[in-house]
């Protein structure tokens, strides 16, 4: 079994202990970290009203407090995210009747854009904290939520999944309960995947943080302190030089809290790989290495895993080996089919209600040409999908089979992925406009730039985790070229590609949004589809098309899953037993 909670054998406290010179070392870095993030909580709550004027500077001098301002958000965000996804993996993954509704559900959520999301939540969170700042910024904390969570789901109930037989046996032995098993076996092996999962979600709320801190509620704009009202400000303003220093700061930031939080934690996480011997995979990290020789930081992790360790104890299972009745299976049989009748019925009365819809307030015709309309944006997606899935999935077997390189490509590669979109559109409208260019063809790749790279972040963990042993073996059997390939390395990245992909998918219909409708000061270019047409109704404020748009990209982002790449998904476990 994997230990999760392993604290020390030191046993000394935090105050009876003498610091030593890594102590004073890491001192004024703690200190800083915590001011930074008093501070930034202090200016959240600030008194505010519907209507009050939010200006934005485009001064560069402002770009550090607007960069605290959106750290804070999209690492609240995150960790709302983590522990979601901690509730839907387990189960998702555990409980049948609980995953013929979550992974559905699941669909539907992704597929829903984030402006859909934060359209409802904006009223509600506004009313909760009335005349308060903090309303605003939990409706945007939401809408980034929305663009972090999706992807770590499917990530963890993907590990859970394809657990190998041998760990579910010991953990059978071991008379593991399901809590248990959940911190000491699924949640450890999982761990590698999720954390460059958690660096996705990461990017993924940069990519739609334009819209995140740029709300429009009341008729009236609200722009939240941060980069991405900056951007928006910037985009308005036509400000090419102010566009520049955005960028800056976002490298800085990513560079910030990579040295500072994932790296740290992904040289932690390497005890957590299956294998024997690390050979030469395990990451490094100059500040887990800094804390790991302070006696104050030791002090303080050895008491937290402890008191975590303590939590093992809770929902333990039963030790007399006595197990249920016999009469348990037909009850559990019969409340299957109950279940599976609800669910039937639900999604039989949510078809009618939509039926209604289209036939009482849109029309027939209109709901034909949206169903048009998605069919070219299904055909955008499934291409630019395979297109990056053949570009990405070789190089991300390489940099993860390489961690000497992963590691200096693993603050780029967050770099690339959180580049929102909006920041290209000055260069696109350019070379469309004076190359007379085909919207329908050139604005297409937009819809992929930032969700190519959920199939690289998971590639990369795939392979990083394939055990050293499969790979000097296949190095005795003198295994080579496509065959090697075809034999190690693509079955074992599979189940990881799958989780990519799904993702990747969900969010190029999201980004579709972004993509087929771009706008520079008073230039517009219009490709035909499903996002743009979402994109004009919500501009144009007819509510009734915009949830015919929204209902339309969920049913097809359903079946796209439902009968692709769930098959996909049932192969990846079939592989992982």
């Amino acid at each position: 079994m994997f230990e999760l909670f392993t604290p020390g054998r030191t046993g000394r406290s935090f105050l009876t202990t003498t610091p030593n010179r890594w102590d004073w070392a890491l001192l004024p870095l703690v200190l800083a970290v915590l001011a930074a993030l008093a501070f930034g909580a202090m200016q959240m709550s600030r008194p505010f009203t519907v209507g009050q004027p939010t200006p934005i500077s485009l001064d560069p001098m402002y770009l550090p407090y607007y960069l605290l301002r959106t750290i804070l958000r999209m690492f609240t965000a995150l960790g709302f995210a983590l522990l979601f996804t901690f509730v839907f993996a387990a189960l998702a993954a555990k409980y049948r009747t609980a995953e013929k509704v979550l992974i559905p559900l699941l669909d539907v959520l992704q597929s829903v854009p984030i402006l859909g999301f934060q359209a409802i939540a904006i009223a509600p969170f506004i009313a909760l904290f009335p005349g308060n700042l903090l309303g605003v910024e939990c409706a945007a904390i939401f809408a980034i939520f929305t663009s972090q969570a999706w992807n770590m789901a499917f990530s963890l109930y993907q590990s859970i999944k394809t657990i190998p037989p041998e760990l579910n046996e010991a953990a059978c032995v071991f008379r593991l309960s399901a809590w248990q098993r959940f911190w000491r076996l699924e949640l450890p092996f999982a761990m590698p995947g999720l954390l460059w999962n958690m660096m996705m979600s990461m990017s993924g709320g940069w990519f739609f943080l334009v819209a995140a801190e740029a709300i429009s509620v009341a008729n009236q704009d609200i722009k939240l302190p941060g980069i991405g009202a900056y951007i928006a400000v910037a985009i308005d303003e036509k400000s090419g030089a102010s566009i520049a220093w955005a960028i800056g700061a976002m490298l800085s930031g990513i560079i910030l809290y990579d040295q500072l939080f994932f790296r740290p934690l992904l040289a932690w996480a390497d005890k957590f790989r299956f294998e024997e011997s690390q050979g030469e995979t395990a990451q490094q990290s100059w500040l887990l290495d800094w804390g790991r020789r302070s006696v104050w930081i030791r002090a303080v992790t050895d008491r937290f895993w402890t008191m975590l360790g303590r939590t093992l104890g809770w929902f333990s299972s039963r030790r007399d080996g006595a197990v249920e009745p016999g009469e348990s299976k037909p009850r559990s049989v019969l409340w299957s089919r109950a279940w599976d009748a609800v669910i039937l019925t639900a999604a039989v009365f949510a078809a009618w209600r939509f039926v209604v819809f289209v036939h009482s307030d849109v029309g027939w015709g209109e709901a034909a040409h949206v169903v048009g309309l998605g069919f070219i944006t299904l055909a955008r997606v499934l291409l630019l999908i395979a297109l990056a899935s053949a570009l990405w999935v070789p190089i991300a077997v390489w940099i993860g089979l390489r961690p000497q390189y992963s590691q200096k490509v693993q603050a780029v590669a967050q770099f690339l992925a959180a580049f929102p979109v909006n920041l290209m559109f000055p260069l696109v409208v350019y070379v469309l406009v004076t190359y007379r260019l085909n919207p329908n063809i050139w604005l297409s790749p937009l819809m992929v730039f930032g969700t190519q790279w959920y199939i690289l972040f998971n590639v990369v963990a795939g392979a990083s985790t394939l055990p050293n042993e499969l790979r000097l073996a296949a190095d005795n059997l003198g295994l080579k070229g496509w065959l090697k390939w075809k034999r190690v390395y693509l079955p074992a990245v599979f189940p990881s590609f799958v989780t990519g992909a799904i993702t990747a998918s969900g969010g190029s219909w999201n980004a579709s949004i972004v993509a087929e409708y771009v706008t520079w000061g008073k230039t517009s270019l219009v490709a035909d589809g499903l996002g743009s047409y979402i994109k004009q109704m919500t501009d144009a404020g007819d509510f009734h098309r915009i949830a015919l748009g929204i209902g339309v990209m969920c049913v097809f982002v359903m079946l796209l899953n439902r009968f692709f790449w769930r098959k996909l998904y049932l192969l990846a476990e079939d592989r992982g037993h």
